[in-house]
Order: C-alpha cells, then structure tokens, then sequence
C-alpha cells in the first residue's frame, strides 16, 4: 500500500522539467510495481468499516450488519460502553495528548498510574508505555545489546521484531520456528559473546501457535540466555488470568521481558508497553482531523505562530544568546556544554518555565542546548515572560556577560 499512498500523494505536475521526468520516472516504478502485485494475486482492497468495532460491523459498500471474524478484539473491549466512557472522561481531563515525548514535556498522572497497574498485573517491578508494541519492539534491541552480545529469534517472529534486531549491533542467530534443538545448538555458538538474547513471540500471530516458553526457559537458564516474549496475542487472555503465555505455560518468572499491546485485547485502540498496528484511537483520530479542518479554513494561526516567534527570536539574540536555525517555532537555544544546559533548564523550571536541556548524544558533543518551541496560544506576555528568565539565569551560570 505504501505505493498507492505514494502515487495518490505525487502532485499531477511537477514545477520544473527535472522534477517532472523524474517523478514521471517514479510513478512509471510504482505502477509497475503495483502491475506485479495485481498480477501476482496479492493486491489488497481496503476495506471501509462504517461502524463501531465489534462482533457485528457496518462496511462500506456493503447492506446489512457483518460479523466480524477479523478483530483482534479478543475480549470484545474496543467497543465496550465502559471503556468508552473512560476513555472520554480522560479526554476531557487530560486532553488530546501532550505533543511531544516524555521526556521532553513530561508526563501525565494517568500515564504512571497505567504503567503502574501494568506492572502489578505482569508482577513485575515496572512497566512503561509506548505508542505501539511495532515502536516497543524497535526500541528494545539497540538500547539493549551491542556488537559484544547475541541475540537469538525464532525465523517466523513478528516483522517489528525483525525489524528491532536489524538495528542492533549483535550477533544475530536464526533458529528454526519452534525447533529448539537448533536454538540450542544456535546458543552453543554463541556462547563466546557477551550476552544472549533469546526473541520470541508468545503466540505467532499468522499461525496460532504458542512459543515453548518452558523448554525455552530451561535452555536459557542452562546456557546463561535472557528471554524476551512478544505478548501481543496473549495478553489478557491466555493463562488462567489473563497474564499471558508466561502464565499459561508456568515461566512467568523465568521470562526476563516482555512487551505487549494495549490495541487487541485491552480495548482494541492503540498503545503497547513493556514489563519490563493498528488503527489510532477514535479521539485522536477525531481530534487531529478537526485540526487539519481548522488550520485549512483559517491560516491565521500559522501567522500569529510566525510573529510570536520571530519575537522571541529577536529579544533572545538581543540578549545575547545564540538562536540556532531559521525562524522555526523550534528555538534552539546553543550553550555548547551539557552541565550547562541541564543546569539553566533546572532553573528555568524554578522561575516557571518548562524547558528541557538536550545533550549528547542526543546532539553531537559541544553542542548542547536548551531546545524552546513556541506555540500559537503562548501570549506575548508568556514569550516575554520566558526572554526574562533565560536572561536571569544566563547570567546567574556565566552563559552572558
């Protein structure tokens, strides 16, 4: 699909006779890819569901109610009246999102109280959410292992597992689907490195088939392997209370991580998380489409963002502060030493402005900085405001005279 959606994006004329033969080029590419798929038998047809999610659904193009048999609504949640309301109630309390990561702008109370009952239904220490179990899956190996250590999978694992391992340094190994005599001729070669990681999904969702978890575990304890499990089809419904296959199969303790899924059958939306796709929920899908709508009838708020950064920029760079990029409402504030930066954002959280300190090696090193971005809604007096505390404060750490 991803092709179609390139095709569909691609403006009919190009601006120049460059850019028009080669998107002429690019278009000839994709059709022809697309050629193949149609002729290979593997063209899909996006189906349009003009209802709630449940065992009965509405599709577009179609008369009468469908029942569905393609959900992974395991626990018939997603359009539970319940959730519904809940999910309502947070909106309404704690708005559409926080528009931006955690780390940058913090976190919200229903966000560790959530990873917090998480971790008390795996028994586990802790837990901490993600957009999806694809970005947990992602994110897991890189950060988790190097060039010194190995990690193991099962040939058939999830895409976003394969994915995530492609990204590490370590060594990888395959082993046959299941098979564990090969995962354990596998871990006798990788005995020399470091680590070892063993990946598996708990239940492989193409085929229904559940990992040996136990002798797995057993392999692992004996050759000095940690396990991670995949619990995206498994969590909330497998095991006599729902834990997953961990439970099911008696190794909940001997599984060292597992990352699962808020969108099957925990309410059927989006959100994944580890203890340590699917479609976006209806609010924010609600919410971000208003937005499109507003921005397209109305670019005023696009002028009073320019305006309002401009401003800041300006009094900034006339204090004496170096004001990286363009007039961008991202304002990197350059200081070059991360102490620094860390330092002043503290700082500036005393005197009531939320700023974050960014360091290497989220930047190259020497180039820290505290990143400011404006918003349409900030007033003239919040921009002032701002200018005001960063003076005080340079001046307080030595960044001005």
């Amino acid at each position: 699909m991803w092709a179609v959606s390139v095709l569909r994006a691609a403006p009919s004329r190009a601006p120049g006779r460059c850019a028009h033969s080669a998107l002429a080029q690019l278009r000839g590419i994709l059709e022809e890819e697309l050629e193949g798929i149609r002729g290979a038998g593997t063209w899909k047809n996006e189906r349009v569901i003009t209802s709630r999610q449940g065992p009965r659904i509405r599709v577009d193009g179609v008369s009468g109610e469908i029942i569905n048999f393609c959900a992974n609504n395991y626990l018939g949640l997603s359009s539970h009246p319940e959730v519904i309301q809940a999910g309502l109630k947070n909106l309404k309390e704690f708005g559409a999102g926080l528009s931006s990561v955690r780390f940058i702008c913090g976190t919200q109370s229903i966000h560790k109280n959530l990873e917090a009952k998480i971790a008390r239904f795996h028994q586990r220490e802790d837990a901490i959410l993600f957009p999806s179990c694809f970005d947990a899956n992602a994110g897991l190996f890189e950060a988790l292992l190097t060039q010194e250590d190995a990690v193991l999978s099962d040939e058939l694992n999830h895409a976003s597992i394969i994915d995530g391992i492609r990204l590490c340094k370590a060594h990888k190994f395959r082993y046959r689907h299941l098979d564990m005599a090969d995962l354990e001729a596998k871990l006798k070669e990788a005995q020399k490195h470091r680590l070892r990681l063993v990946a598996t999904d708990g239940v492989f969702s193409m085929d229904g088939d559940i990992a040996p978890l136990k002798e797995m575990c057993q392999l692992a304890s004996r050759y000095g392997a940690l396990v991670f499990v995949d619990e995206c089809h498994a969590t909330g419904f497998l095991g006599a209370t729902g834990r997953g296959t961990d439970e099911l199969l008696g190794v909940r303790d001997q599984v060292t991580i597992i990352n699962s899924t808020l969108g099957k059958a925990l309410g059927g939306a989006s959100g994944a998380y580890r203890v340590v796709p699917l479609g976006l929920p209806p609010a924010i899908v609600g919410c971000a489409s208003k937005a499109l709508d507003m921005l397209m009838e109305d670019n005023s708020i696009v002028q009073s963002i320019t305006a309002k950064t401009q401003r800041f920029r300006s009094r900034m760079q006339a204090a004496g502060f170096t004001i990286s990029g363009v007039n961008h409402p991202i304002c990197p504030v350059m200081l070059g030493d991360a102490r620094l930066a860390s330092a002043m954002a503290d700082d500036m959280l005393k005197r009531g402005i939320f700023v974050i300190g960014f360091s290497y090696p989220v930047v190259p090193k020497g180039k820290a900085r505290i990143r400011v971005q404006i918003s349409a809604v900030h007033s003239e007096e919040d921009i002032d405001r701002c200018v005001e505390a960063f003076v005080e404060v340079g001046r307080l750490h030595g960044a001005l005279p």
